[in-house]
């Protein structure tokens, strides 16, 4: 039971820093990063406590992922994030059972550093598109789909079609 505590502390950390922008990290505030994830000083380079916090192994395979995601274009943050807890249920499936769990923590944080409002602008509209095919999972109230091993936010899967 413990490991799974842990598990779930680790998920909700990893799923914090994927929806903070690159803007209000902490490495950002040190100029370790840019606005876009970019390197700017390297780990050996930095100096003192709080800025080697701000920019440990964690949150570099984190930036590295969010900048990888955002490449691919997954057509929005939430759409990201759908596809970013859908990796996660797809790797582990005893996370299923914590879903809404972790969708509600992430959720809670997004209204709490008022982020959320933007993030449903951002998304836009409700699609005019249909798919007819059963979603592999449903996160954030995105369709995720999977095609080829590939996962993808519903907006994304439909311009496969």
């Amino acid at each position: 039971m413990a490991n799974r505590a842990v598990d779930l502390v680790i998920t909700y950390r990893v799923v914090k820093l994927l929806v903070t922008p690159f803007e209000k990290q902490e490495a950002f505030k040190y100029g370790i990063i840019d606005k876009d994830g970019k390197v700017l000083r390297k780990y050996r380079t930095l100096k003192g406590t709080k800025e080697k916090q701000s920019y440990t192994v964690l949150h570099r395979f984190i930036f590295n992922l969010k900048r990888i995601l955002k490449r691919v274009g997954l057509g929005g943050k939430l759409g990201t994030f759908a596809v970013a807890l859908g990796l996660l249920l797809r790797e582990d499936n005893r996370y299923v059972e914590h879903k809404s769990l972790i969708e509600s923590a992430v959720i809670t944080y997004l209204k709490d550093t008022e982020q959320f409002i933007d993030l449903l602008k951002e998304e836009g509209n409700v699609p005019d598109y249909i798919v007819n095919e059963e979603p592999a999972y449903t996160c954030f109230g995105i369709d995720v789909y999977e095609k080829d091993g590939q996962l993808y936010s519903e907006k994304e899967y439909a311009k496969t079609l």
